[in-house]
């Protein structure tokens, strides 16, 4: 069976940056079940796969723009202390929900602490980054009705309702 859109897919997969280091791997653990055409993969990864069946292996590298976008200054803002309410320790590296430039929540990262001054970053930490997966597709499956209608999947290696 090929990959295509509404279809369960199972990969096992190394993802790796431009400098060869590992940043994620599905090795020693269960392969990453997707449905295929519900964006629940990057763009760039799900493009290559298309097509594909089980048992089929293959490295593609995905540019920033296919990935999690071009790295943008504009996601990045210094804001007071005071607006971090009920946090007693901020520290580099924390994250939280925000409003986004869209009016939709974001996840942002503290970049940076000086004083009262607090940078945070609302950037994906791979934006602008082109990245390359090793991938081995393990499975292919036609995806039931309700994981169609709920844009991803449900039990092993899936969501748990």
């Amino acid at each position: 069976m090929q990959i295509a859109a509404n279809k369960a897919v199972s990969i096992d997969y190394t993802l790796t940056n431009d400098a060869g280091e590992v940043i994620d791997s599905s090795a020693g653990g269960a392969p990453l079940v997707y449905l295929h055409g519900c964006r629940n993969i990057i763009v760039g990864l799900e493009k290559a796969l298309e097509g594909k069946q089980a048992g089929d292996e293959l490295t593609v590298t995905i540019e920033p723009e296919e990935a999690y976008g071009e790295y943008s200054v504009e996601l990045v803002a210094t804001l007071n202390r005071s607006m971090f309410e009920g946090v007693d320790q901020l520290e580099v590296g924390m994250q939280f929900h925000a409003s986004g430039p869209d009016g939709g929540m974001q996840i942002v990262t503290i970049r940076d602490i000086e004083g009262d001054d607090v940078t945070v970053d609302g950037n994906h930490p791979l934006a602008g980054q082109r990245l390359t997966f090793q991938v081995k597709v393990v499975k292919v499956r036609d995806a039931e009705a309700e994981e169609i209608a709920h844009g991803h999947i449900h039990g092993e290696g899936g969501h748990h309702h």
